[in-house]
């Protein structure tokens, strides 16, 4: 009997029968897996965010994310339920006169997702390498060809500051905390998270969560705010028609150079005017003029794309799913950080469209609104699901080097709204 206690005692059963609520956290990664692997909700940030969900939150396997107060060495000298049994200026007290826990402590005490969490995340290093990785992947020859098209990118990035007020005004966040949630509606995985880091850092968790999966859920959230906003004969409007009916006054006779000078030029002007968006801009724009030189530079393309960036998105997807812990996902402030991030995703989404209507208005050379609808940092995945939307209505009506316009300006509108909230908050 004494074999078969310590044999159940050894198993993580017994861990969850004391805390079933692990159990549905369980059920949260298997639903996310679910997305990512049958649905393809972009499975490279959903399926690692998902198995990183589930890893942490298996009972006694220690690859959950404790949070920063617990990396104190105070912990290392006593139990955290004693600490908890303390009375709370006590416990402030002591939080106050112990020292942070090196890396190689950190990793010993709580496991190696913590060591991973605190070297690569939480020191804000992964975000900028996976926009390094996004310039180099990035072609802005669609943008420039239509710079009139990139304005509604800038007016996608209206669900942020709405929700900024809208959260401020609740009372319910601080002004950090509210631009943390607000930048879930720049629909940018890693601007979000960068963010977070600046502003609210005990807000990690929940805020990452919501932004990947509603970056995921792209192919469902645009396709119903269009629906309740747009009518048949708007999203008729066909764009290279438009084109032949109203062509271009400016060709770019030199690409190439315009393409090399674009990320040096805009580059420069962004981090002058808004310094605290340079390590998501200035590493963007490097990746994309590595990409635009060519061949004498092609080796610095590979590593950004495949060496640099891939191995990022691993670490990113994991180390943000093993935040979601039970105590942090059955929380109010998480459930209000859900409801919030949706309201900022929709409310972008829907001030894209409504920026091309207004615009409508007072041109003659119409606009389709799902150009607007994918004003958002979602590349590419908003403006395929944008140009299916389209031939839906049209077979011939194919929008989807219009939509990339705004798309990819929305990446670069994410950032700047990411710099003037940490600018402002944060300074």
């Amino acid at each position: 009997m004494e074999i078969l206690q310590r044999l159940y005692e050894m198993t993580a059963i017994s861990g969850i029968i004391a805390d079933p609520s692990s159990i549905l956290m369980i059920f949260v990664g298997f639903l996310l897996l679910y997305l990512g692997i049958v649905k393809r909700y972009e499975p490279l940030l959903l399926v690692p965010i998902a198995f990183g969900v589930v890893l942490a939150n298996f009972p006694f396997g220690n690859m959950g994310i404790v949070p920063a107060d617990y990396i104190k060495d105070v912990f290392v000298k006593m139990d955290i339920d004693v600490f908890k049994s303390l009375p709370l200026e006590e416990q402030k007290e002591l939080l106050k006169s112990s020292r942070y826990m090196n890396l190689f402590e950190i990793a010993d005490t709580y496991g190696i997702m913590n060591y991973l969490y605190y070297s690569l995340l939480k020191t804000g290093l992964l975000p900028p390498l996976i926009f390094l990785g996004v310039g180099a992947m990035t072609d802005f020859g669609p943008m420039l060809r239509n710079l009139r098209l990139s304005l509604f990118g800038a007016a996608a990035q209206l669900g942020i500051f709405a929700v900024l007020i809208g959260a401020i005004a609740s009372g319910f966040f601080t002004i950090e905390e509210a631009a943390s949630l607000a930048i879930i509606g720049g629909a940018d995985g890693p601007t979000a998270i960068f963010t977070t880091i600046k502003l609210a850092p005990h807000l990690l968790g929940p805020i990452a969560i919501a932004a990947y999966s509603y970056m995921a859920l792209v192919p469902v959230i645009i396709p119903f705010i269009v629906k309740l906003t747009c009518n048949t004969k708007e999203l008729s409007i066909n764009m290279k028609e438009m084109d032949k009916k109203y062509p271009p006054k400016f060709a770019i006779k030199n690409q190439r150079a315009v393409k090399i000078a674009f990320p040096i030029v805009l580059g420069t002007v962004i981090i002058i005017l808004v310094p605290s968006a340079a390590p998501l801009l200035g590493m963007l724009f490097f990746g994309n003029l590595i990409k635009e030189i060519g061949t004498d530079t092609q080796r610095l393309t590979i590593a950004a794309t495949d060496y640099i960036m891939n191995p990022a998105t691993i670490f990113l997807g994991l180390v943000v799913g093993a935040t979601m812990t039970s105590e942090v996902f059955f929380d109010v402030t998480t459930i209000m950080i859900i409801v919030g991030g949706f309201l900022a995703f929709a409310v972008s989404v829907a001030g894209g469209i409504y920026a091309v209507k207004m615009y409508n208005l007072f041109a003659q050379k119409k606009i389709n609104p799902l150009i607007g609808a994918t004003g958002l940092s979602a590349v590419p995945m908003a403006s395929r699901v944008a140009n299916e939307i389209s031939v839906k209505y049209d077979p011939k009506n194919h929008v989807l080097q219009y939509c990339m316009s705004s798309n990819v300006s929305g990446v670069i509108g994410s950032a700047v709204a990411a710099g003037v909230l940490i600018g402002f908050v944060g300074g």
